[in-house]
């Protein structure tokens, strides 16, 4: 198999037909023994029945139907898992990406001999409020990082197969794929794309937070060793002021009034103590989802063509 096609399905029967179409005719400028694998990430809409339509015309056409849905990121590895071309293309289905970015990733992969050709974004796309969070994750990521990632980086990339079985080692059940594609290192190369704007997106606020809590707390132990400096400048100030105010006793033998003052120090220390806590809570949390060693993903079905199968 020379090359393999990968995307997830996630409310995208509307786009599902043409992406296949568009997909196929990219592919086939390159080589004509391909597949291509939909990954059907418990959609509520029917990607799956036209993923299904779309198999049973063609033998080339692989469907994994998950169980439920796992998250766009365990999805992907999903279909990594199932591919079996020497070079594996990832993009999403929704036509934010070309498929034609394929063609261009192939011959810059020529060129330039690597393991990966992805898309970063020159502008990153959509309102003053989905722009000014990106970059805030990615500035925020990058600084509490050991592996930084690159700015504005999107899901279609092309990979060789040695690259992907590399990738493929990671088993954790807290996926942030991003920092994945990192970590794997290998000769990476970036390429400035151009990505559409969808009316809609499924990242909402409350997603794109908790995607940026779990990115930090899944790569970098900063914040951790941040509590212990932030712990020892409080210890230091406190002190620093005792000393102050036994000192003012003991040679003017008076103590300060101000309780409210006070007041307000417990509920600062108290909020810091919670917050500090709270953050220790979630490591603890993902250490006690990683050592259960749950399946990331179940499979409910795989379609694929007997002929297939070696």
């Amino acid at each position: 198999m020379n090359l393999s096609i990968v995307t997830t399905l996630y409310h995208s029967s509307a786009y599902l037909q043409e992406f296949y179409s568009r997909v196929c005719a990219a592919a086939e400028k390159i080589t004509e023994d391909f597949e291509i694998i939909l990954v059907n990430d418990g959609s509520a809409d029917d990607s799956l029945e036209i993923a299904l339509s779309i198999y049973q015309q063609d033998r080339r056409v692989k469907v994994i139907d998950l169980s439920r849905n796992f998250g766009h990121h365990k999805a992907m590895m999903a279909g990594l898992e199932h591919a079996q071309g020497e070079l594996i293309f990832l993009l999403d289905s929704d036509l934010e990406e070309d498929p034609e970015l394929l063609e261009i990733f192939y011959e810059r992969l020529k060129e330039t001999n690597a393991d990966v050709v992805f898309g970063v974004q020159q502008k990153r796309k959509g309102r003053f409020f989905e722009r000014t969070s990106g970059a805030i994750f990615f500035k925020l990521f990058n600084a509490l990082s050991n592996h930084p990632i690159p700015r504005n980086l999107i899901t279609a990339r092309l990979m060789t197969a040695r690259y992907v079985k590399a990738l493929l080692q990671y088993r954790e059940r807290e996926t942030l794929i991003a920092g994945l594609w990192t970590l794997t290192g290998f000769k990476q190369v970036p390429l400035t794309v151009k990505k559409h704007l969808k009316a809609s997106s499924t990242y909402n606020l409350r997603r794109k937070i908790s995607l940026f809590v779990n990115a930090i707390t899944s790569f970098s132990s900063k914040p951790l060793v941040l509590i212990f400096y932030l712990g020892c400048i409080i210890m230091l100030l406190s002190t620093c002021a005792a000393t102050y105010l036994i000192f003012r006793t003991i040679v003017f033998g008076k103590l300060l009034l101000g309780w409210p003052s006070l007041i307000v120090s417990i509920w600062l220390l108290g909020g810091l103590t919670i917050f500090c806590v709270g953050i220790i809570g979630i490591y603890l949390s993902k250490i006690f989802i990683e050592v259960k060693q749950r399946p990331y993903t179940i499979i409910r079905e795989v379609y694929e063509r007997p002929s297939r199968q070696v």
